[in-house]
């Protein structure tokens, strides 16, 4: 199957992480869990994936696919009481040191240092992430203080800095105005200037252009490519958003009802797509000059608490053989570098 990415590949090098391990993180058999009044919701139920140094890992799904709860996940943010790490590991590599986040309680002190130091996180919603009562140049200075360890004035000064380098101007003024007194896309700008401002090792962005127009969205993610060469960090990169993937990603998991369904290089998911998620969010995509109809996935998710033993995907496939209704597919090795969790590859030689 072909397909044409509606975007062109950022000119970043894609190859450069498959030459040689350098990992910074790795998630291995990640399952979170929810309690709720209808059962017991797996929203991540054996996630594995790593992130290399310098690299932006892409996250693709559906709502509700557990793209969300597995950035949750790693920065140990979990909603208590309902919500839990169930088992699996995160582990953050710095330094030499390989620490397990998800062996921490959250509040910790080691968890807390662990965010203070390496992690950081863009929210969907800046509006909501911000708090109301604190100006931005007070939000951006906390971090900067826990951080450097450095007095008020410079922290301020570093504030005004980074208010700079994230376009809002005049940084001067704009440090002591509250989030209610900026546009949705200057929130959006001080909201990276917060997670920028402890100088992370991995910055996760969930969602971080939504309902934001088209314009501000690609000065956000422009913003998001220069601060991250500027500054050699990993990014996480969540999205439902395919053409925002093939724009900004190194690499891409794909994700269905709390599993990893596949996992590739840029190239590979949008030119050679396995599993037939993947394939039918590829076809769903509309494109300009496109003159036949749009393919959507047939049928609906099926609830995440009423899951059933075998693939999930299998009621709504195309490709659907006996033993997809009957057990669960392994991740299967196909190709150097892109694997997917489909029986269609054992068939087709591919490595268990």
């Amino acid at each position: 199957m072909q397909q044409t990415p509606t975007t062109k590949f950022g000119d970043k090098g894609r190859d450069k992480f498959m030459n040689g391990k350098n990992t910074l993180l790795e998630v291995k058999n990640l399952r979170t869990y929810f309690d709720n009044k209808e059962g017991l919701a797996k929203a991540v139920d054996g996630v594995d994936f790593e992130v290399e140094k310098g690299e932006t890992l892409g996250v693709v799904g559906e709502s509700g696919c557990g793209k969300s709860v597995t950035s949750l996940s790693i920065m140990n943010l979990v909603p208590q009481p309902r919500g839990r790490i169930e088992s699996g590991e995160i582990l953050f590599h710095s330094n030499g040191e390989v620490v397990d986040i998800a062996s921490y309680p959250p509040h910790s002190k080691k968890m807390r240092e662990i965010r203070k130091t390496y992690l950081a996180m863009i929210f969907q919603d800046p509006m909501s992430s911000l708090s109301p009562v604190y100006t931005i140049g007070s939000q951006i200075m906390e971090g900067i203080q826990l951080r450097h360890n450095v007095s008020k004035k410079e922290a301020r000064q570093r504030a005004v800095e980074m208010i700079q380098r994230v376009g809002i101007s005049p940084a001067e003024q704009r440090i002591d105005d509250y989030p209610y007194q900026l546009s949705g896309g200057m929130n959006q700008r001080a909201m990276i200037a917060v997670a920028l401002a402890s100088n992370p090792s991995l910055l996760i962005a969930d969602e971080p252009t939504t309902a934001l127009d088209v314009t501000v969205e690609a000065q956000i993610l422009d913003l998001m490519m220069e601060l991250q060469e500027e500054y050699r960090m990993s990014i996480l990169f969540i999205t439902h958003d395919l053409d925002v993937i093939g724009e900004m990603t190194d690499r891409v998991i794909v994700m269905y009802t709390g599993k990893v369904v596949e996992i590739g290089s840029v190239q590979d998911i949008f030119y050679n797509p396995l599993h037939p998620y993947t394939q039918g969010l590829l076809k769903s995509i509309p494109k300009i000059g496109r003159h036949k109809e749009l393919s959507p996935i047939r049928g609906s998710v099926p609830q995440i608490y009423n899951l059933p033993d075998h693939c999930h995907f299998a009621p709504r496939c195309p490709e659907r053989m006996d033993i997809c209704t009957s057990e669960d597919p392994p991740v299967f090795n196909v190709g150097e570098n892109q694997q997917a969790k489909c029986w269609l590859y054992d068939e087709k030689g591919g490595d268990r």
